[in-house]
């Protein structure tokens, strides 16, 4: 990112952000409630686009997928092929069953090449209940559901928003196992206030310190 800024109206949410974030190093965005740290991660997935500066997002060079490049970049119409994002506002389609959804998911974006969806399945403890529609879960085993869907996506960038959202203890030890090992050498972003879902990052952005 570089002079990076935002604002919805007259309202600047982030201004003056140049950051640089690399494959393998996790990251957290933080500061409270209204701070602007999901309006960030959208920019940074391409959802949104800046209010003023610019966001490049680069190849990996080691990579086998097919992509479009602009001058050595991703351009921003193709970026979603490379982001897995979970993010509490980002819907399930809760009339099909657990494997039906990651089947239809990964139609879509490709699975890690040495998973496959029974064993998805089996990692997210949600076996007794992969053949039930999704809309009959508790919102602790929806969440689940949401970061199974990002984690296993074979992307280079997963962003997460409050990933731990509805989660007991037993889901927040899940998801620092998948993090240990599925994720140290991906570019891993974690928009969160509470520390137990970013303790495990390297690098802390603080959106406050952006502001106008």
């Amino acid at each position: 990112m570089i002079d990076a800024g935002k604002r919805f109206n007259r309202d600047w949410i982030f201004r003056h952000l140049t950051y640089t974030f690399e494959k393998g190093n996790s990251y957290a965005i933080t500061g409270p409630n209204g701070s602007g740290k999901s309006t960030l991660l959208q920019v940074l997935s391409g959802s949104m686009q800046l209010s003023e500066g610019n966001i490049q997002w680069s190849p990996d060079p080691d990579s086998y997928r097919d992509y479009r490049e602009v001058n050595g970049q991703w351009s921003i119409e193709n970026i979603f092929n490379q982001v897995s994002i979970c993010a509490p506002y980002l819907e399930v389609i809760e009339e099909m069953t657990l494997k039906e959804f990651l089947e239809f998911h990964y139609h879509f974006k490709p699975l890690f090449p040495s998973l496959t969806i029974k064993k998805i399945i089996s990692i997210i403890d949600l076996e007794k209940a992969a053949n039930k529609q999704i809309r009959y879960y508790s919102s602790g085993m929806k969440q689940r559901v949401k970061l199974a869907q990002a984690v296993f996506t074979d992307s280079v960038f997963l962003l997460l928003d409050e990933p731990c959202t509805n989660f007991d203890s037993t889901g927040v030890e899940l998801y620092h196992q998948l993090m240990n090992e599925y994720c140290k050498e991906r570019l891993v972003i974690v928009s969160s206030n509470d520390e137990v879902e970013y303790s495990f990052c390297g690098e802390r952005i603080n959106v406050v310190n952006y502001k106008n």
